[in-house]
């Protein structure tokens, strides 16, 4: 090597010995970690509007290259409906008991992950989104609340096209939330308890009365179906259940000379009413919504104030296989028959999500919500509720078979708007031992 030869090469030597001295100093930690580490930091920084819409994706695609499923249970356990919440979550469970042991979804356990809306349509909407974003499930059971459902389906799940189907969420404004159509309910629509409730306070007696309702999606919905449905005198008033007091409302309702109270509210502001309405003497006699059928409720007022009084919920059909194959897997599981309602439309919303994602063979939203109407309807292989009837319906998707899932409570067929097209509405009444007991059940079809 000549001299200039070697000059020239301890030029470019030492040069890039700067260089990358230079670079050590200003970026020390970003070599030391792996790229993996580094994309955390980098998502952090970006805006959170832009996290949020990307971070589903991601878990979405991760799952469809193996994962489970994963189901997202969304029900009140800490507020007003915590009575229901906690008697809806062992359907919950024991569906997912029957499924996992049926084989599991594309022959893997599903996984559930908890949310709690404490009754709250704010905290829903932040809980919706941990299940969500954060969780990556691929489908919703919940919320119980109409006005809860409503904020969570136009504020997360359906923008998110995450399948929601509620148990319980009875408006009839959810007929036409702007949800995408990735809301679903196995129950009915309280257009149908409306008339039914009516004919039972008029068939009390009743031809003039109050009806105090809370003033959110649920009581309104059901207070207007049951005054489009009332031939006799009423004064209808809504409340804001937070309200400490009712005294002026039931005043302004018995100020007419009403005959009775019909309580369309939760067992919580449905206590302070009826305990105001007996101790200023302004009514004695009531008929409930579904809301009022609370254990919780008869025990704070006493069977002696409420045995005999009526109400009106959304009920099971009479009895069948399918319910009675659910009965005994129920009975064997918790040694006892639920007395709430809602549990085994539960557990029917939990299996008809697991069954749609088989037959979908997808995670993807949009997939499995399109399968939702075909798993519960004709064509297909009747299959029922319970553990042989899950077992069964997984093998044939699995197969690539049609199937028509009849649920515990009602068949699962849903029309355009993601509503039960039959089903039943019960009639109900507290006893005196401080529970209550069904009377009749009312069937209803839109075919």
């Amino acid at each position: 090597m000549t001299r200039i030869q070697l000059t020239l090469a301890l030029i470019a030597a030492a040069a890039i010995a700067i260089l990358a001295a230079c670079s050590g100093d200003d970026q020390p930690q970003q070599q030391a970690q792996p790229q993996a580490q580094v994309q955390p930091q980098q998502a952090q920084a970006e805006p959170a509007q832009q996290a949020q819409a990307e971070q589903p994706q991601t878990v979405a695609q991760a799952d469809a290259d193996g994962g489970p499923l994963k189901i997202g249970l969304l029900l009140d356990f800490s507020g007003g409906l915590a009575e229901y919440g906690n008697e809806m979550q062992r359907g919950f469970e024991l569906a997912i008991t029957h499924i996992n042991a049926g084989g599991g979804v594309w022959g893997q356990p599903v996984e559930v992950v908890i949310g709690d809306t404490s009754l709250d349509p704010t905290r829903a909407v932040e809980e919706a989104r941990r299940l969500v974003e954060v969780e990556g499930v691929h489908v919703i059971v919940g919320p119980i609340a109409s006005g809860v459902t409503l904020a969570v389906v136009e504020s997360v799940t359906g923008p998110a096209g995450i399948p929601t189907i509620s148990p319980s969420a009875t408006s009839p404004q959810l007929t036409v939330a702007e949800d995408r159509d990735f809301l679903f309910r196995s129950t009915l629509s309280d257009s149908t308890q409306g008339p039914v409730l009516a004919r039972v306070t008029m068939e009390r007696g009743f031809d003039n009365v109050g009806l105090l309702y809370r003033n959110d999606a649920w009581g309104q919905g059901l207070a207007g179906a049951f005054a489009d449905a009332w031939s006799g005198d009423l004064v209808s008033l809504a409340v804001d259940p937070q309200q400490a007091s009712f005294l002026a409302e039931l005043q302004q309702s018995a100020a007419g000379g009403a005959q009775a109270l019909v309580v369309i509210a939760f067992a919580p502001e449905a206590e302070i009413m009826i305990r105001e309405a007996l101790e200023h003497g302004l009514y004695d006699q009531f008929t409930f919504g579904d809301g009022g059928k609370s254990l919780d409720l008869i025990a704070a007022i006493g069977g002696e104030y409420l045995g005999g009084m009526y109400g009106t919920a959304p009920a099971p059909g009479p009895e069948s296989e399918a319910g009675r194959a659910w009965e005994t897997a129920f009975a064997e599981e918790y040694g006892e028959l639920p007395l709430l309602p809602y549990v085994k439309e539960t557990y029917d919303a939990t299996i008809a999500a697991a069954l749609a994602a088989q037959a979908a063979n997808s995670v993807d939203g949009g997939e499995i919500r399109d399968q939702l109407r075909a798993i519960g309807g004709a064509p297909g292989e009747i299959v029922v509720a319970g553990p042989e009837g899950v077992t069964r319906a997984l093998a044939l998707l699995a197969e690539g078979t049609e199937i028509d899932y009849e649920g515990a409570a009602i068949t699962m067929e849903w029309d355009a708007n993601g509503d039960i097209r039959q089903g039943y509405v019960g009639i109900w009444r507290f006893t005196a031992d401080e529970s209550f007991e069904e009377v009749e059940q009312v069937r209803f079809s839109s075919e």
